[in-house]
């Protein structure tokens, strides 16, 4: 087995059964995962903010940055490698409120919220979600089997 790290404002894709794509400390940011499961396909996003016409330049550089940009660039790659929309699981982790306070600055509602709008707008459904709380989550995808489970601070591992 080969633990192939996503990092923040990161993602990967991958159709070798030995990998398990793996993001760490998911706080605010989101962790989407997506498997196909008769294609053997699957990828991981770490996004940290929502919308990137806050900074196009970063965009440019980095668009797993942002939801807007990072989760068509993440179904793009997938498809690349045979997955097929139809047959595509998705589930969803973070957008916690870490640092406490609500308002404009809940980071991780909004990165939720755009999830959804663009999901919505897609007819993306999705299979399983651990949303919002005040903890960290790591979250890991198994290429071989498309399972997703999250690891969350001080209760264990966990299917997702």
């Amino acid at each position: 087995m080969a633990l192939v790290t996503v990092g923040i404002a990161d993602f990967k894709v991958s159709n070798n059964p030995e990998d398990t794509l793996v993001s760490y400390s998911l706080g605010s940011c989101i962790g989407l995962a997506v498997y196909d499961p008769v294609a053997g396909v699957g990828g991981l996003l770490h996004y940290m903010l929502p919308d990137s016409s806050i900074n196009q330049e970063k965009a440019e550089k980095n668009p797993a940055m942002f939801a807007n940009r990072g989760i068509p660039l993440l179904f793009k790659s997938c498809f690349k490698l045979g997955a097929d929309k139809n047959r595509m699981i998705v589930k969803v982790a973070g957008g916690s409120r870490i640092m406490g306070g609500a308002g404009a600055f809940d980071i991780g509602k909004r990165n939720y919220a755009v999830l959804r709008k663009i999901f919505s707008k897609n007819r993306v459904a999705i299979a399983g979600e651990d949303i919002g709380g005040s903890y960290n989550r790591t979250l890991y995808l198994q290429i071989a089997d498309g399972r997703t489970s999250l690891k969350i601070a001080k209760k264990g591992v966990v299917e997702l």
